[in-house]
């Protein structure tokens, strides 16, 4: 369940994790990539627009 507009309503959720390794990856940068998987992923045609 997720708030909308104050209201507590029933959604499907997904979780998306990614494993990386910290020596080569800082957590900065593994956690903005993860966020800019998960807006394409909400959002696909930001994909063919290039947005």
């Amino acid at each position: 369940a997720v708030v909308e507009n104050g209201q507590v309503v029933v959604r499907p959720i997904n979780y998306l994790a990614m494993s990386y390794d910290h020596r080569i990856i800082d957590g900065r940068e593994a956690v903005l990539g993860l966020v800019a998987m998960k807006e394409a992923l909400e959002d696909p045609s930001r994909l063919l627009f290039n947005i």
